[in-house]
């Protein structure tokens, strides 16, 4: 900018480092604290100051520009005029007021750069003992590099925050126009100031009771800090953020769609289905042309959420936990939540690893500014418990009063006999027969295939081919996507009621607002199995309690695991065990989910549930100790990302029948907008998948020869190692 006349030739030098002596003379007001601080952010928004591949800033530092004159050296000729204009700028920028006069020179800017580098690299790589020194080092970092990303992408920030006051005397003018009463904990909920817990039954109001309470948390901090709070609205299961993101976008009003936005993996292909749905502004051309376009301005979309320019995102947590890493590709995460609202919808248990992982970020939201809000049907007293420990403080805890009646809406029956023994299938035949709607949920797929390939044939033909589906984790997005589609048009709450079948694994228990009138599960830990109870009469619309039906699991070793058994293949044996146990006292007996929230804490009190207990604070403490102490705030922590990777274990694949139309939708196009529109192909695989087939290294994308129906899924794979062969009935 300010040298390298033409004909310009590449730089070769670090911009950043460069950048330090206009820093230092722009802002040469500031307290040298300060300004040191503001220094390492500049200085670290690309590279880290310490790193194992060589690459680091103080590597440069030691080799490269080993005095200032050897900096000046490298920079070359500048022109001066240029550099005066720039220097003025940047002050009236920050409003400092200075007499007007020439610019640093060459030799000035040279000077201080070099002093400034070697300061705030040999200062920061140091480890500190000053935690909440080290927070604000990373936050500035986060400060620099977002800024820096979103002015390369020509992009604006949203200065709003519309789930507000306004937003709250808008949704009360709606209920009193059509008549609806808030519920005592809505009311309750909204006069909260400070954490939340909410306890409610489903149907009952839990979302409306939590933007009340976020409402009303987004007035009292941008009163605080003069800021304007994000929301963050998390939930597990990625068709049920696309709902929830729907739902928030009509709430708003007209300006919804552009405010609210989807953060997590697949959300490029959710906004490529909305843009293909508008037509993406263009009329005319083919078809190829259309798709194209609306993968560009998909992408667009997606990347403007990745710049944190929407108000209100709906997500996973763990988009929001990435923050932890930290760097000049994570921190503008943190700097972006501080001071900010979050949801955290449907926050289970069972999991400890994963739920210490969140409670250990929560804490950290916390120090940030946030206030968080857990809303739950049957939050255990332990959870409760774990969340106090995470927010340093008890959460003010909102549920309907004591007299409430909790709405019953299943009758539950047990049976000894397997989901898929000839019995069970002849109960779920006779209940189709008669019409019902049945939802199956079986705990791998290969159960889950097995029971569709006997009981879909008969259904289809009474009743058509729409009438009988299924899903699981092993399809390709797009079938998976279609068949999503086809179970919420048959199937959906609040729809007319139709008969046919569903029959579907763990995909089911918290991804789609469906209502089912009776319900056939394999036996699994209680919390799954309340999840997969909630599909049936969800709305409580049914004259009777739905028949929930409970089969019990088989129990044997898994073959890659030696720590005992698992019931079919998938749960440990240990919580399943003490879940059957107390559905077989109820046997026969009406349920409302305020029973369930008991049954919890009873089984949380157990031997294993103290275990349990024990195992989440440990991963906690390890989380906070190992990647939420920011002592060295500008090293390295790309150790901690492919630690964090790991913990996700998964792969993707396209099948060998795919290759051509994979290739094909890659070519002529921009390779992202390319990969978006392939990604339909993907198929999801075991950890292990990568071994299940060949590397195409043109492509970048794991290739296997199977067996698929789009109908069924993956059926079999023929992987070049019987190691890693793909057994169904072994994944989720």
């Amino acid at each position: 900018m300010v040298g390298n006349p033409g004909p310009a030739l590449p730089w070769g030098e670090r911009h950043e480092v460069y950048s330090l002596g206009f820093v230092a003379h722009a802002l040469a007001v500031l307290p040298q604290e300060q300004l040191d601080l503001v220094m390492a952010g500049v200085a670290s928004h690309h590279r880290q100051f310490q790193s194992g591949d060589g690459r680091s800033l103080k590597k440069l530092l030691s080799t490269r520009y080993r005095s200032p004159g050897s900096l000046e050296q490298a920079i070359g000729p500048v022109d001066p005029v240029t550099v005066a204009a720039l220097h003025a700028w940047l002050q009236a920028e920050a409003g400092v007021i200075s007499a007007p006069g020439p610019g640093p020179t060459a030799e000035a800017l040279a000077h201080a750069s070099y002093q400034g580098f070697e300061r705030v690299v040999e200062g920061w790589t140091i480890p500190g003992e000053h935690p909440e020194e080290d927070l604000v080092a990373v936050l500035v970092q986060g400060a620099v590099t977002l800024a820096d990303h979103a002015a390369s992408a020509h992009s604006d920030l949203l200065a709003c925050q519309p789930v507000d006051s306004a937003f709250v005397e808008n949704l009360r003018s709606a209920w009193d126009r059509d008549g609806k009463v808030l519920f005592p904990h809505q009311e309750q909920a909204s006069a909260v100031r400070g954490h939340l817990l909410l306890r409610a039954p489903t149907g009952q109001g839990k979302t409306e009771a939590m933007l009340l309470w976020a409402a009303a948390q987004v007035e009292e901090i941008r009163e605080m800090t003069g800021g304007i709070p994000r929301l963050f609205y998390t939930l597990p299961y990625l068709a049920s953020i696309n709902a929830m993101t729907n739902r928030l976008q009509k709430a708003i009003g007209d300006a919804g769609q552009d405010l609210v936005g989807v953060a997590h993996s697949r959300a490029a292909s959710y906004y490529l289905r909305l843009a293909a749905e508008g037509d993406c502004g263009v009329k005319g051309g083919d078809a190829r042309e259309l798709m194209t376009q609306a993968a560009r301005q998909a992408l667009a979309r997606n990347q403007a959420t990745r710049l944190f320019r929407e108000p209100v995102r709906v997500g996973t947590p763990y988009q929001l936990v990435r923050g932890a890493l930290a760097g000049p590709r994570n921190a503008g995460i943190l700097v972006d939540a501080a001071n900010s609202v979050y949801i955290l919808d449907e926050l289970h248990a069972y999991e400890p690893g994963r739920l210490g992982m969140i409670l250990a970020m929560t804490g950290l939201w916390v120090r940030l500014g946030g206030r968080v809000g857990v809303a739950s049907a049957t939050c255990p007293a332990v959870l409760a418990g774990l969340l106090a420990m995470a927010l340093g403080e008890k959460p003010v805890t909102v549920e309907p009063p004591g007299s409430w009646t909790w709405p019953v809406r299943h009758r539950l029956h047990v049976r000894s006999g397997h989901l898929t023994s000839p019995e069970a299938v002849a109960e779920v035949t006779g209940q189709l027969r008669g019409g019902r709607s049945v939802l199956v949920v079986a705990n791998n797929v290969a159960d889950a295939i097995s029971l569709y390939q006997q009981l879909a044939p008969e259904v289809i033909r009474q009743h058509g081919e729409d009438a009988a589906l299924l899903l699981h984790s092993r399809f390709r997005a797009g079938d998976r996507a279609r068949m999503e589609e086809g179970i919420m048009g048959r199937f959906k709450a609040g729809s007319p009621r139709q008969p046919g079948l569903l029959v579907a694994t763990q995909t089911v228990e918290v991804s789609l607002d469906i209502d089912f009138e009776v319900l056939h599960t394999s036996g699994a830990p209680l919390e799954p199995l309340i999840q997969r109870f909630g599909r049936a009469n969800r709305l409580g619309a049914l004259e009777e309690p739905a028949p929930v039906i409970v089969h019990e699991p088989v129990y044997g070793p898994r073959r890659s695991k030696s720590d005992g058994d698992y019931a079919d293949g998938v749960y440990p044996a240990g919580p399943v065990r003490l879940a059957w146990a107390t559905l077989a006292r109820f046997d026969g007996m009406n349920l409302d989910e305020k029973t369930f929230g008991q049954w919890l804490d009873e089984i949380y009190a157990s031997d294993w549930g103290q275990e349990w207990r024990a195992e989440v604070e440990e991963r906690y403490h390890g989380w906070t100790r190992k990647w939420l102490q920011f002592s060295q705030p500008f090293d390295d922590r790309s150790e901690l990302e492919d630690a964090f990777n790991e913990l996700f274990d998964g792969a993707e694949a396209i099948l060998e029948e795919d290759l051509g139309t994979y290739r094909e939708l890659l070519s002529d196009r921009s390779p992202a907008a390319g990969r978006l529109l392939a990604a339909d192909l993907l198929l999801p695989l075991p950890g292990y998948g990568k071994h299940l087939g060949r590397w195409d290294k043109e492509l970048g994308i794991t290739v296997v020869d199977g067996d698929y129906d789009p109908a069924s899924g993956l059926l079999k794979v023929r992987a070049p190692s019987q190691d890693h062969s793909y057994i169904p009935g072994e994944v989720l």
